[in-house]
């Protein structure tokens, strides 16, 4: 595709830079070590534009760039260095020269890499890929571990004997088909279940989603969702571990209601009347264990996701490091295993939009609970839901957290962040003004917000967005 003047207005337009959409300003040259590097990411994230000539923070003013004066000569260094063709086109922007850098998608199952680093994209950075990505890279082109036989040699009967048949078509709200045949069928569509000569296979899908009892199958016992809960603070005493019985579609919401009913509830007394609260947000409870279901690395071996319960938080982590920086949870999305996402959105498990760390974010400022803490490792990812506590009580991290999510939350919302929106967000009231403008600016300082516009000198007016806004 020709690069136009309207096609690179369009793409200033871009609400953000993105894995296949990059702006920098190289007004006068651009390293080329550094080229290569993006080159390489964005190949590896299925391709893109990288432009130069535009500053890459909105409005993203054309400034034209002098880097490069021979394109045709560096596409064939390009080639020659990477191993792979990058189309170079040169506008004639009425605001300045622009380059465009049109980058190819790499090749199934294969990943580019530049001086040994594999790189990919995490939010406004290039980082070396994860490695359950890179296996997730190389698999590409064989069957997913979702396809894949969960058990094998199933006549008619068998099938209904391990899979909650009914079950799916109560959570579909759909009628029971009368015959046997009827429900095979639209299992077999639903790739539950395949056939195998004259009897079938159920899949990894099928089993995991609707299993009676997953621990009649071999590879999905261990991937049961499991519910430790701990006596105090720390992991010294256990007071109870159970994993689950159930597929993740029938047993989803027993599964939560289990969990709550663990949760300590804390007597709220509103105009002299007392009631019991649940510590955490049902809904944020719900929302976090449907993304540590559905997001989880199954290629992971004897690990699964997992819920623990102590005094002052709950920690729900699953197997594998996420596609995204936990940063951008709340206004990205994307799904390691795709079609048991649409199967359970379809199911009214979860929605397949990523409004559920909105939802969470939400609810928890409604509690006015600290702002859970989302963490990723190298193996897993997990969240951090905290109890009440005080603003006094919150340290510096807590509220540069808080304030960055609540930018987030506010900003997704088409809002915008101020000094009095967050003095609601922590019930402060209108003395502590200062204050909020003091967690302000800390969250400024560590590069999580930032004003608006710059221009608006008074600090009364000012409102902000995110980073990466």
């Amino acid at each position: 595709m020709a690069a136009t003047i309207q096609q690179i207005d369009t793409w200033r337009a871009a609400r953000s830079e993105h894995q296949r959409l990059e702006f920098k300003e190289a007004k006068t040259q651009f390293d080329n070590r550094k080229l290569y590097k993006y080159c390489v990411a964005l190949a590896n994230e299925g391709g893109g534009h990288l432009l130069l000539g535009i500053e890459d923070q909105p409005p993203r003013k054309v400034v034209g760039t002098a880097a490069f004066h021979d394109p045709v000569e560096m596409a064939a260094k390009m080639f020659h260095t990477l191993g792979f063709r990058v189309e170079i086109e040169e506008v004639m922007h009425p605001d300045g020269r622009v380059l465009v850098f049109q980058i190819p998608g790499r090749p199934l199952g294969t990943v580019y890499d530049f001086e040994g680093a594999y790189l990919m994209r995490a939010g406004e950075e290039l980082v070396p890929m994860s490695e359950d990505r890179l296996r997730a890279i190389f698999a590409e082109g064989q069957p997913d571990w979702l396809s894949q036989a969960g058990m094998s040699d199933c006549d008619d009967d068998k099938v209904v004997q391990l899979l909650d048949t009914q079950s799916y078509f109560d959570l579909l709200h759909l009628p029971y088909p009368v015959n046997r045949a009827g429900v095979l069928e639209r299992f077999e569509s639903e790739k539950l279940i395949k056939r195998d000569g004259g009897g079938w296979t159920i899949t990894n899908l099928g089993g995991i989603l609707f299993a009676k009892k997953l621990d009649q199958f071999d590879r999905l016992a261990r991937k049961a969702a499991r519910v430790i809960v701990y006596e105090g603070k720390g992991k010294a005493r256990t007071k109870l571990d159970r994993p689950g019985i159930k597929g993740y579609a029938v047993g989803f919401q027993g599964l939560v209601e289990f969990i709550n009913g663990l949760v300590p509830s804390n007597e709220v007394i509103e105009q002299a009347l007392r009631r019991e609260v649940k510590m955490f947000p049902e809904i944020a409870v719900r929302e976090l264990v449907a993304n540590a279901l559905i997001h989880q690395d199954f290629t992971e071996s004897g690990t699964s996701a997992v819920i623990e319960i102590y005094d002052d938080r709950m920690e729900i982590s699953n197997p594998g490091k996420p596609f995204i920086s936990p940063d951008r949870f709340i206004d990205e999305y994307q799904s390691r295993n795709e079609r048991l996402a649409d199967l359970m959105r379809r199911l009214g498990i979860c929605e397949e939009k990523g409004s559920g760390v909105d939802k969470v974010i939400e609810a928890v400022e409604a509690y006015q609970l600290p702002a859970p803490d989302f963490r990723a490792s190298d193996r897993r990812t997990s969240v951090i839901l905290f109890a009440h506590r005080d603003f006094e009580e919150m340290d510096r991290p807590d509220r540069i957290r808080a304030t960055y999510q609540h930018c987030c939350l506010r900003y997704v919302m088409n809002e915008r962040m101020t000094n009095q929106s967050l003095r609601e967000r922590f019930s402060l009231p209108v003395g502590k003004v200062a204050t909020v403008s003091q967690i302000i600016a800390a969250t400024v300082e560590a590069g999580k917000i930032k004003i608006a516009d710059p221009s608006q000198t008074s600090t009364r007016y000012r409102d902000y967005v995110p980073f990466w806004a």
